[in-house]
């Protein structure tokens, strides 16, 4: 298994001047010390006028700055939003980015979360979708071709040759956001590498890691001529500490996280300055809600109690696992403290059996070694984003394997 690192670059309230200054000054350094401990990526999103919860509007000027100051770590854009972005431009950037980096890049690509973030570019929340896969179609040739035209549904470019292009050929290896877990099959279909959240239970991760390469294997759709990428990355809450306790303390606001995620999700347009979230957040955190969330607390704890919760995932054959440390108000030596920790005592013995994974995942792709089939509809996650029908469908499934357990157990 590899790791990486995750920033959303978040900046809790109260600010001041230097505030902005300090968060990317810090997360660069991190970034640097990551590179050093020897983790395998860092990805960082594009987020626009989500204030407090990301700060994070420009990646690939950050990810340039941060390709200064590392060597061998991969810089991964998780994601770049599509529907916000004219595709000619993320093709400059994006190949910019793999020139000065020397061919370090991943490119996750999204379609955007929020009609506060959405609507300033003239994008509906409805059609993000139809936009993201016209700006696949248009953006992909343009990494390679000299002489690229297209007349798509939503974008029309006239014959022009993009340049620079990119140091990794064909294109540096394809991602795509996968913030529904439903849509790990879609990025299966689509040939992309899935980055999705942490699952609940070990049969959760088995069930899609197996549905995401059955789909990838057999139906297989891709949206334009495009080099594929399976893989499946998992974002998990993370602080590595000498003690459970200790651990729990100093990733005290990793919540904020999931609490902003929703909040602007269901919010909006949110008007600027009219919320103070981190003080939305503390009151949240006294709600029912808010208790069980802080309870389920992901790579969070001393180094034994990490090994044992990451060998879930490796026993389900997910590539990466993706640190979320830079979250609320966890502070820079703690962030850093937990690298380091980390790096020493856990992610050694994982990386050395990296090539057994990767052993087994070049056999199923050949097809000599078949996935079982397994029902993901019982272990999907309902959120404010899912569809009432499609709500409705899966909590009816959820019953009725409940009730299909109960009675294994009866008998």
């Amino acid at each position: 298994m590899k790791f990486g690192i995750f920033y959303e670059l978040q900046l809790p309230r109260p600010w001041n001047d230097d505030s902005e200054y300090v968060l990317f000054q810090q997360a660069l350094d991190q970034i640097e010390l990551a590179d050093k401990l020897g983790y395998d990526y860092a990805w960082e999103v594009e987020h626009h006028f989500l204030e407090e919860y990301s700060h994070s509007s420009a990646p690939e000027v950050f990810l340039a700055a941060a390709s200064q100051r590392t060597r061998n770590i991969r810089l991964g854009h998780g994601i770049v939003q599509l529907p916000t972005n004219h595709p000619a431009r993320v093709a400059e950037r994006i190949s910019t980015l793999d020139l000065v980096s020397g061919g370090r890049v991943e490119l996750g690509i999204g379609e955007g979360s929020s009609v506060t973030e959405l609507h300033p570019f003239d994008r509906r929340f409805r059609d993000k979708r139809v936009v993201w896969e016209d700006a696949v179609r248009c953006l992909m040739p343009m990494f390679g071709e000299v002489n690229h035209s297209y007349d798509g549904e939503i974008f029309k470019f006239p014959a022009r040759n993009v340049v620079p292009k990119p140091y990794q050929k064909p294109h540096p290896p394809l991602w795509v956001a996968c913030s529904q877990l439903d849509t790990i099959v879609m990025a299966a279909q689509r040939g992309m590498g899935a980055l999705g959240f942490s699952f609940v239970s070990a049969d959760a991760a088995r069930a899609w890691v197996n549905a995401y390469y059955n789909n990838y294997l057999n139906h297989l759709d891709l949206l334009c001529d495009y080099q594929t990428n399976p893989g499946v990355a998992v974002v998990s809450p993370f602080m590595c500490a000498e003690t459970d306790e200790e651990a729990q303390a100093k990733a005290e606001g990793w919540t904020f996280f999931q609490f902003s995620l929703v909040f602007y999700n269901s919010h909006g347009p949110v008007e600027p300055g009219s919320v103070n979230l981190w003080d939305e957040y503390q009151e949240w955190k006294k709600s029912p809600k808010g208790q069980k969330a802080s309870n389920n607390v992901g790579l969070v704890g001393s180094p034994d109690t990490i090994r044992r919760k990451l060998e879930m995932y490796e026993d389900a054959h997910v590539d990466q696992l993706i640190l979320l440390n830079q979250a609320g108000k966890n502070t820079h030596e703690d962030i850093c403290s937990s690298l380091e920790l980390f790096a020493a005592e856990v992610m050694p013995e994982f990386h050395e059996r990296d090539a057994e994974h990767q052993d087994w995942k070049s056999a199923v792709l050949a097809g000599d070694v078949l996935l079982e089939d397994i029902d993901t509809d019982i272990y999907q996650v309902i959120t404010n984003q899912t569809p009432v029908a499609k709500r409705t469908e899966i909590e009816r499934k959820q019953r009725e394997a409940r009730a299909r357990q109960a009675v294994g157990l009866a008998t």
